[in-house]
């Protein structure tokens, strides 16, 4: 009986150890990866440039009575190009929500021209107007179409400075004998834009970001009071000047805390 017990025993000793040695060692399962994330929020610097174009409903009026000179309303109009740079800061609240504030200056050449139909008996006098810089403050807010891509509309406050003008006959481009000192507006813009990381095409820009962004800025209305050459003494007649500019510019932005886009770590 011992010895069948024993026999037993060794029999199934074998067969466990046979089974254990036919088992597939355990594959290494590497822990899934997250997706990538950027991090916007800090605070950046840019600068570039961009083209312009302007048009503004003007008139004819007498100085301090707003009594209209026919005809009552003329469009005008003007373009040309302009430089900016600026500052601002972006807080990225969620994974595909950004909002900051910034402020930024432009600096230029968007010229036009300006008409004042009560220069003299038969003549109209004219002359070049020019938006030579201009700055705003505002925010944005945007949306993360991809961790590198921002796309983002603002809006907020803005002023303009216009120089002054010399009035010239239409007819025979002689002097008038009257000019138009310089004076600034102020008024509230909207626009929107795209801004992307440059790490594409294999480069690396850790920082460095390019933006395209469309402007529209909305100025009241200035009476730019004609005054005479001679003494500087107003003549009676003010221009009614209400400008409307739209810009466009692309900007090479760079960002001093850019961390993104990074691996989240298991």
């Amino acid at each position: 009986m011992k010895k069948i017990l024993l026999a037993l025993s060794a029999v199934a000793a074998m067969t466990g150890s046979a089974s254990a040695a036919d088992l597939a060692a355990r594959p290494y399962v590497k822990a899934p990866m997250a997706a990538p994330v950027a991090n916007w929020t800090g605070f950046y610097v840019f600068g570039g440039g961009g083209g312009g174009v302007w048009d503004a409903n003007t008139g004819t009026q007498v100085t301090g009575t707003g009594v209209p000179i026919l005809p009552l309303n003329v469009k005008q109009g003007g373009d040309g190009w302009f430089g900016t740079v600026g500052a601002g800061y972006d807080w990225q609240f969620n994974s595909t929500w950004v909002a900051g504030v910034f402020a930024d200056g432009q600096f230029g050449s968007l010229k036009g021209s300006i008409q004042d139909f009560n220069a003299g008996p038969t003549a109209i006098g004219v002359g070049t107007i020019k938006n030579d810089y201009s700055w705003a403050a505002g925010a944005r807010i945007g949306y993360l179409v991809a961790p590198n891509v921002l796309s983002y509309v603002n809006g907020g406050y803005t002023n303009s400075h216009w120089k002054g003008t010399t009035l010239f006959d239409n007819q025979t481009f002689a002097r008038t004998g009257l000019h138009t000192d310089s004076f600034d507006r102020g008024g509230w813009f909207v626009g929107g834009g795209v801004e992307n990381n440059l790490n594409i095409f294999g480069i690396s820009a850790p920082g460095w970001f390019m933006k395209t962004e469309y402007r529209a800025a909305y100025y009241s209305t200035k009476n730019i009071s004609e005054r005479f050459d001679a003494n500087n003494a107003l003549n009676g007649t003010d221009i009614t000047f209400k400008p409307f500019v739209q810009t466009i510019s692309t900007s090479l932005v760079y960002r001093f805390n850019w961390t993104g886009p990074v691996v989240a770590k298991y």
